[in-house]
């Protein structure tokens, strides 16, 4: 049984992830408005009305913008952590109690053939935390929005066959460009975001025999470039001995366009 998954959009500007197995389809976060995920949707020949529920990663806006207009519209069920609901409250207006449930962090839920693993990053939210999604022998790792890649991090999403990995800044373009330093302060914390170089070391520790696909998500509009992330990490990892090309390949993500539906 396998999945196929597509960043709908990825950026500041708002987050969305679709994935699907045969039985089911899930999306996590929904930081752009209803009408701009269904638009989303459409262009993987997708149906919104279709989805079985949206897990949330944590409460910032780029990541539940339309969460509540979602949840409205199709009457779908979501899952967040406690500290998350209690984070999201006045922020995605009224959702019935009935839709509303509660994913631990560390924790494992099943739907199906799916295992969807929930696991803590580190950044300034209420409880962040990412996911894990496995079924059969495959496996895809969604994680942006964390300051460094932990050690038990690194553990648990090893040898994915797919990753969906935060690439957001290169640190010198941050550095010198028009932010306040107390919001460049903040980026390059422990609670902030990952840079190209940081994101690069931290896939050469996990990236293992069946991973053949990485994708550059969450790219700082004003701090990254898509050119520039890509030949930051290919550069880095090759230090390494990963060859990009070679042994797997590197994808771009988009604030507004989605990746094509792909199947692992």
């Amino acid at each position: 049984m396998s999945m196929q998954f597509s960043v709908l959009a990825s950026g500041s500007s708002g987050n969305a992830f679709y994935i699907e197995t045969k039985e089911h389809s899930f999306l996590v976060d929904a930081g752009l408005s209803c009408k701009k995920i269904g638009e989303q949707m459409e262009q993987i020949d997708r149906d919104p009305s279709k989805l079985d529920a949206i897990f949330i990663t944590h409460e910032h806006s780029d990541h539940i913008k339309g969460l509540g207009a979602m949840a409205r519209k199709y009457k779908l069920p979501v899952y967040a952590n406690e500290r998350t609901w209690k984070a999201m409250d006045g922020l995605v207006g009224e959702i019935a109690v009935d839709q509303k449930f509660t994913f631990d962090m560390e924790t494992v839920k099943s739907f199906g053939s799916l295992d969807i693993e929930s696991f803590g990053v580190s950044h300034d939210a209420a409880e962040p935390m990412f996911y894990i999604f496995r079924t059969g022998e495959k496996k895809v790792v969604l994680i942006t929005d964390t300051g460094y890649v932990s050690d038990r991090m690194k553990g648990l999403i090893s040898d994915a066959d797919a990753y969906i990995f935060e690439s957001n800044h290169d640190t010198e373009m941050l550095r010198m460009g028009r932010y306040p330093w107390n919001i460049k302060r903040r980026i390059l914390s422990d609670v902030g975001h990952v840079s190209n170089e940081d994101a690069a070391l931290a896939m050469s520790d996990v990236i293992g025999d069946r991973t053949k696909r990485i994708y550059l998500a969450h790219l700082s509009k004003d701090n990254n470039m898509k050119d520039l992330a890509r030949m930051s990490v290919t550069q880095t990892l090759a230090t390494r001995g990963i060859e990009i090309g070679t042994q797997l390949d590197l994808f771009d993500t988009d604030p507004y366009i989605p990746t094509g539906l792909t199947a692992v």
